[in-house]
């Protein structure tokens, strides 16, 4: 009996320590509390001192892991350099997240990261291509209808539109029947309008904010590209009919 026991005793301490350490974040409450408490800092070595020890390290995984994760390498620069010019740029807007939001900094920072290395590929890619005339691939783009969007003169004020469009889709997901991706989808939209400042901050034309819109949306409800088209007709004939009536 007691060789049982022992024997029994011996496999559960086996199992024990065989068992994998549960991982911790490394961007969790300690951070999250760091950022805010770097906010309201009142002197430069304060900031400096929450700074080193407690966001350097895990601001540097998060900017690794952005560029290996999504590939957004830029052209005659290496790892390294790509690395320290996205956390320079990060740093310069960390005073412009809101805790009051009740928005997390992880997500804040994380999607400052893609948008300032997108935008920098984008203009890379203009650069590599400056002897192309801009006036030729617009002269063949305005031939093909599907490729142009013709704006009304009568200029509307956007920001009110998205107020409006925020509230009238909030109202849409209460009442009208959906399905479980146009769910998700809607609320997304609705995150996603109500910090579009933050996220289109440095956007500089349209093919940039459609990848930023389509990378967000992914990210935030787990959906496909086709997945994401084909639930969000609805919601586009929705924002369509507020700009309608508010021109008239």
């Amino acid at each position: 009996m007691q060789e049982t026991i022992s024997a029994q005793t011996e496999n559960v301490s086996s199992k024990k320590r065989g068992r994998k350490a549960v991982k911790e974040n490394y961007f969790d409450v300690r951070e999250e509390t760091a950022v805010r408490n770097f906010l309201v800092a009142e002197s430069m070595d304060e900031k400096n001192k929450i700074y080193n020890q407690f966001l350097r390290a895990p601001l540097d995984k998060m900017i690794s892991s952005i560029i290996r994760r999504y590939k957004l390498y830029r052209k005659d620069m290496d790892f390294n350099e790509i690395h320290t010019d996205t956390h320079s740029f990060l740093m310069t807007k960390v005073d412009k997240f809101k805790p009051s939001k009740n928005k997390k900094a992880y997500s804040y920072f994380g999607t400052i990261c893609k948008n300032y290395l997108m935008g920098q590929i984008i203009k890379d890619q203009k650069e590599t291509n400056r002897k192309i005339s801009y006036e030729d691939i617009s002269s063949t783009l305005e031939e093909r209808p599907d490729l142009v969007y013709r704006i009304d003169e009568e200029v509307l004020d956007y920001d009110y539109v998205i107020l409006e469009y925020i509230k009238e889709l909030k109202e849409y997901l209460e009442v009208e029947t959906l399905n479980d991706n146009e769910k998700k989808l809607g609320y997304a939209l609705i995150d996603l309008f109500d910090n579009y400042q933050t996220i289109f901050s440095g956007a500089e034309n349209n093919k940039f904010n459609k990848n930023i819109i389509l990378l967000s949306l992914r990210e935030m409800t787990n959906l496909s590209t086709k997945e994401i088209r084909s639930s969000i007709k609805k919601f586009k004939k929705l924002y369509i009919s507020i700009q309608y009536r508010l021109k008239n």
